[in-house]
């Protein structure tokens, strides 16, 4: 395995470090790997150079393919990449504190097309990796696909190979259909596309993931060189998991749906492992399979295992063609459900049925006490999309591309649940503050990670300046005040704010939030946020505009 290891102090590329590769005449419509780049020089001449603000250099840029259109007339963040790869120092303008040294590492699909054949939804696309490197001042950026086998496969074939989101490939008989259900049922036809989040283990091994269990995939954060396959070696089986774990130095914990007895395992994995072993388990109160958990939140002792009406679907798996709710159906009449487990001896200490909901992403979980210190009830927030289920079709591509000036994005709020632990049957959710304060667009939360589990005050989310088809602000919520901030760009789409705390500090809210904005204009920037004051602080213009990416982590320099 290639060292984890950053580069020392100082290391950029240049001009002179680079090699394009010609473009191939044989393969005009497949942007991938038509702009490769050679190792990177380390210029110690530069070594100490502080970037602190606006900087007279210009930042590497690397040149378009010869078949690209620059002026194409859709948003980029609904564009494929541009090329398979890049990296260079960025120009900065204002100020990046001295504090932030690490590395940001978002993950995303970003390339949603296959020679001249177009991909349908904004989660089929094959996952792009960026980085942003913070030291002394500076910050260095890099982008590279990542390759799985459903992305190498596609390539080298010129077509679709795996089944991604709504996309299925295409079978020329009804031989070859039944050997691609068979596929389906043994989990070799599914796609290990990782296009959705990266996590630091507590080992420091940083993996990418999806909700199939095959698209675990080991890379390097200096390099973005994808190493290989995140083998789980247990015998838990299992085709899917929660493409969101809960992950801190100390372990991994994560769900396993079963779809053939409906429930949920909830299971752990130490650091330095790749053995998960169960904490316990859930059995779905309702529907006929269980509900997407494509997120789930803990408390200090608890799993939160939230059972949603939209229900896990065999049928629509199994259709060509996709329905608009894709792998999932809604079944309200199945109702809601959270489900308390306790993490050390996995006894279920609650299960109440709640009114019902649709979310991705959870954002924080904590224990609510009564003044004798003992734990009453679990409050967990999400992102709650009002028990609407069309927000899963408005992510298709067409949809975010012909955006027209109308109001078409469906309301969302932070959902707050209240999960009492005295045996009632019966919880609450509720909105946490005004949707309003947020443009009732609301999703892609990050909160500072000393308070995971914990109760606190804020996070950091995409909310909406209305009229819009996608959140378009980067908004601070304030769960004291019951207020937000909004910060806004008219025509840009931010992806998920993330906030890195300052060391040493003593205020949740010391420290920076880092997006990485897409231009109307085909351009693009990564950009700081001062976390307390929500004012701008830095911002460095990327050489071109990028995709719309989903969820980051944070790799500190050590």
């Amino acid at each position: 395995m290639a060292s984890l290891a950053f580069s020392s102090p100082g290391c950029f590329l240049s001009q002179s470090s680079f090699q394009t590769v010609s473009n191939s005449k044989s393969e005009p419509s497949f942007p991938s790997g038509k702009a490769m780049f050679a190792a990177r020089k380390h210029d110690n001449t530069r070594a100490s150079t502080v970037t602190n603000i606006s900087s007279p250099q210009r930042p590497v840029v690397a040149p378009l393919q010869e078949n690209e259109n620059p002026s194409n007339q859709n948003h980029v963040a609904w564009t494929s990449v541009k090329q398979e790869r890049w990296e260079g120092e960025l120009a900065v303008q204002g100020e990046i504190p001295l504090w932030l040294k690490g590395t940001y590492l978002r993950n995303g699909p970003g390339l949603w097309h296959i020679e001249d054949y177009n991909f349908r939804h904004l989660f089929d696309g094959y996952a792009t990796l960026v980085k942003l490197h913070f030291e002394n001042g500076r910050l260095i950026f890099g982008h590279r696909q990542i390759e799985s086998e459903a992305y190498k496969a596609a390539k080298k074939n010129k077509k679709l190979c795996y089944r991604e989101f709504s996309e299925v490939p295409k079978t020329g008989n009804f031989i070859s259909y039944i050997g691609d259900l068979a596929k389906l049922f043994s989990g070799a036809s599914l796609t290990d596309n990782a296009n959705t989040g990266v996590v630091k283990l507590g080992d420091g091994r940083v993996v990418c993931l999806t909700e199939t269990q095959k698209g675990s995939i080991i890379i390097d954060p200096d390099t973005l060189d994808t190493l290989g396959k995140f083998e789980y070696r247990d015998k838990l089986g299992g085709l899917i998991h929660s493409a969101h774990p809960i992950v801190t130095d100390a372990e991994f914990l994560t769900l396993l749906p079963d779809l053939i007895n409906p429930g949920y395992w909830v299971v752990r994995m130490e650091p330095g492992s790749n053995e998960r072993k169960v904490i316990g388990r859930v059995n779905c109160r309702g529907g006929p399979a269980p509900g997407w958990v494509h997120s789930f939140p803990v408390t200090e002792h608890y799993v939160v295992v939230p059972e949603m009406p939209l229900r896990y679907c065999a049928q629509n798996l199994l259709r060509a063609e996709p329905t608009p709710l894709y792998k999932f159906e809604w079944h309200p009449e199945s109702r809601g459900f959270m489900h308390v487990m306790c993490k050390t001896s996995g006894k279920i200490v609650a299960s109440v049925e709640v009114p019902l909901f649709v979310t991705f992403h959870f954002i924080n979980a904590y224990e609510e006490k009564d003044e004798d210190g003992r734990v009453t009830a679990v409050i967990a927030d999400c992102c709650e999309h009002n028990s609407d289920t069309t927000i899963l079709d408005k992510l298709r591509l067409q949809n975010l591309r012909s955006f027209n000036g109308t109001d078409v994005l469906p309301d969302a709020r932070v959902g707050r649940f209240r999960i009492p632990l005295d045996g009632s049957p019966f919880g609450k959710l509720e909105a946490a503050l005004e949707p309003d304060e947020h443009g009732r667009g609301m999703d892609m939360c990050s909160i500072n990670p000393a308070y995971l589990g914990k109760m606190y005050r804020y996070a950091y989310a995409c909310g909406a300046r209305r009229p819009c088809n996608f959140p378009n602000t980067l908004t601070k919520l304030d769960f004291v005040e019951k207020k937000a901030k909004n910060w806004y760009d008219e025509g840009a789409v931010p992806s998920e704010p993330f906030f890195v705390a300052r060391p040493g500090a003593t205020e949740e809210d010391d420290g920076v939030v880092i997006s990485m904005i897409s231009e109307r204009d085909g351009g693009g920037y990564a950009l700081l946020l001062d976390g307390t004051t929500f004012e701008e602080i830095a911002r460095a213009k990327f050489p071109y505009g990028l995709p719309y990416g989903l969820h980051g982590c944070w790799v500190p320099k050590i």
